[in-house]
């Protein structure tokens, strides 16, 4: 603890945490330190309790007039040592060779009472010198849907940063036209990201490399310390959790919707949750984002995206892989070129557990395409047919919940149905423990579009939080049936329809 905290204990609602920024300890080019605007009105949307008690804050002190103060930028912590990350990227294919957080300021980093680090940031906490013409504000609406989707993929099981807390300003930010303004404070393991790498890389600033290595080893990936080549260790142990990620967000139709370099985390989380949508109707080719004009992130695009930008990392790291620029380069083409058999050793187990197999055959993943194949062929809800597969083994609500009731062409299905029939009898499971083991990787509720949006139209015109919290509420337990809250589960109806969204910049 510094000295000057140690003689004079913090009080208030970080009072019971201990900052200690090791990012502020890199470089000083890494970074520029500025303190958030204030902003004229803050006001309290919601307090994330369980993951204030995980950091060990105190989440009424939080709600308090002194916390929301602190959420919205007005007032810092003890112990914060707020600063703007510079890094760089490739958005939609393009270089872009200076970016960096244009409307966030990392307050420092906060040991949890589970022993893991994370950074607490404010996202929406005015302009940066990275802020290039943007105003470095956030809108109501975007960060309730990051607060929302990112809450769900939590509870999904899927690593993500986090929501600790959303506040409105009392300003008025300026988009098409006046929108409400507001701030999230975003929880994660790290914010560097690939582009981070990128920027030094460009800069032909080897030192600045091999210091950010270090540091993403020894606060993300220690093991890598021992290995022989320690650097090559980290941009496989990366690569590793970037494959499971992907196949992750895919296992539940998760589409991310701007997966530019800057937007890819380093420790394996999801991160930037800007246009993003989980699927109602499955394709491949579906497409949310209304910036994203050629499908470059579309849902079966975001696999070989990632490898591609796993391949800008691993560029980035050729200075500090090895002194000879042929083995560098070597041993990077060798770790990138292992993505797509890790990428699909995941994604096939994923869709083997949600079809109720217990063993694995060679045929698997052909078998879960083919359904995939029909459900594209049958404008069939990606979640539902999935979560109601275990009706047809238990016979649990088959009759109104039946799964070929969801194709508009049943014969698709029912074509696929006896494929999979046939493989899971070759398998000594009970159909009571198979339904169950669906049902607990197949979630029955996710953020649908229309929901969210739904939520964000009440906050934005109404100052209205009711459905964004009663939505969170039901989000918390994705795989549970609770029958008060059939409707979270229903695909939207045609007039429902959500089919864009929106970058909050």
């Amino acid at each position: 603890m510094p000295q000057d905290l140690a003689a004079n204990p913090p009080t208030g609602p970080f009072a019971s945490a201990v900052f200690d920024n090791s990012y502020a300890r890199l470089p000083g080019r890494f970074f520029t330190r500025l303190s958030p605007s204030p902003v004229s009105g803050p006001g309290l949307i919601k307090v994330n309790r369980p993951l204030a008690d995980l950091l060990g804050l105190d989440a009424d002190a939080l709600a308090s007039e002194a916390g929301v103060q602190m959420l919205a930028g007005n007032r810092l912590p003890p112990g914060a040592d707020p600063l703007a990350q510079v890094y760089a990227g490739h958005q939609f294919g393009g270089w872009s060779p200076q970016l960096g957080d244009g409307r966030a300021i990392l307050l420092g980093e906060i040991v949890g009472r589970d022993g893991v680090r994370r950074d607490i940031q404010l996202k929406g906490s005015g302009r940066t010198p990275y802020s290039r013409s943007a105003d470095g504000r956030a809108a109501l609406g975007p960060v309730m849907r990051e607060y929302i989707i990112s809450e769900a993929m939590y509870a999904l099981g899927i690593p993500t940063t986090r929501s600790l807390a959303a506040v409105t300003t009392g300003d008025a930010v300026y988009r098409e036209s006046a929108l409400p303004g507001a701030v999230l404070t975003r929880v994660a393991q790290s914010h560097i990201r690939v582009g981070t790498f990128q920027y030094l890389y460009s800069r032909d600033d080897a030192e600045g490399l091999r210091a950010l290595a270090d540091h993403v080893i020894d606060r993300h990936y220690p093991e890598a310390a021992a290995a022989d080549q320690p650097y090559a260790a980290m941009l496989e142990a990366i690569l590793v959790r970037q494959a499971a990620l992907v196949a992750q967000w895919m296992l539940v139709g998760f589409i991310h919707g701007v997966m530019n370099t800057d937007n890819m985390q380093i420790a394996g989380e999801t991160i930037d949750y800007g246009p993003c949508a989980f699927m109602d109707a499955f394709h491949p080719g579906r497409v949310y984002s209304s910036i994203d004009h050629q499908g470059r992130y579309a849902y079966g695009n975001q696999a070989s995206i990632a490898q591609w930008n796993l391949a800008q990392l691993a560029q980035a790291l050729l200075p500090i892989l090895d002194e000879s620029p042929e083995a560098a380069v070597q041993q990077a083409q060798a770790i990138v070129d292992t993505f797509p058999k890790r990428f699909e050793a995941a994604f096939t187990e994923g869709l083997r557990a949600k079809l109720g197999l217990f063993s694995a055959e060679a045929g698997d993943l052909a078998l879960a395409q083919g359904l995939l194949t029909a459900m594209t062929k049958g404008e069939a809800d990606f979640t539902l047919t999935f979560r109601w597969l275990a009706n047809v083994v238990d016979g649990q609500g088959l009759a109104l919940r039946n799964p070929r009731n969801l194709f508009n062409d049943p014969a698709v299905f029912e074509e696929w149905l006896q494929a999979w029939a046939a493989r899971a009898q070759r398998e000594d499971v009970a159909p009571v423990d198979r339904a169950a083991a669906m049902r607990a990787v197949n979630p029955l509720f996710i953020p649908r579009n229309h929901l969210v949006e739904e939520a964000i139209r009440a906050g934005e015109d109404r100052g209205d939080f009711g459905p964004m919290e009663a939505l969170l509420a039901v989000l918390a337990h994705p795989f549970d049936d609770q029958p008060d809250a059939a409707r979270y589960a229903l695909p939207p109806t045609p007039e429902q329809v959500v089919p864009q969204t929106f970058c909050g910049t």
